[in-house]
């Protein structure tokens, strides 16, 4: 049973950072397209970034593009999204996914990928 358990989520101010960590299990991780997209709240799932197999290639949404970095360790089955200058409008769900598309990661064409965890909540202040 794939599993992936997201943490690092909290409440900060507008120009802090957070570093999002995802914790895989049930899957050969190295074996997928990973990522992580957000929802707010009335709104729809907004992809952020992705990342593919062997993290040589990643790919941003414009609205992070420049604050945000995805990264991933194989060997330690997880996946990473570091992220600074923050602003009330990155306030979200975020959730880990996990497909052997990558397209679905990136939420292309409306695609939902295969796997995806519970959520950790990140609130941005002004």
């Amino acid at each position: 049973q794939v599993q992936l358990v997201e943490s690092g989520g909290g409440l900060v101010q507008a120009g802090d950072s957070l570093r999002l960590s995802c914790a895989a299990s049930g899957l050969t991780f190295s074996r997928y397209a990973v990522g992580w997209f957000r929802q707010a709240p009335g709104k729809e799932p907004e992809f952020v970034a992705a990342i593919s197999r062997t993290g040589g290639t990643t790919y941003y949404a414009d609205s992070v593009k420049g604050r945000f970095t995805i990264s991933r360790d194989n060997a330690k089955n997880a996946l990473y999204v570091q992220m600074n200058s923050l602003k009330p409008e990155d306030t979200g769900v975020y959730y880990c996914t996990a497909d052997s598309l990558l397209s679905r990661v990136r939420l292309e064409q409306s695609q939902q990928p295969a796997n995806r965890g519970q959520g950790t909540q990140v609130t941005v202040s002004s």
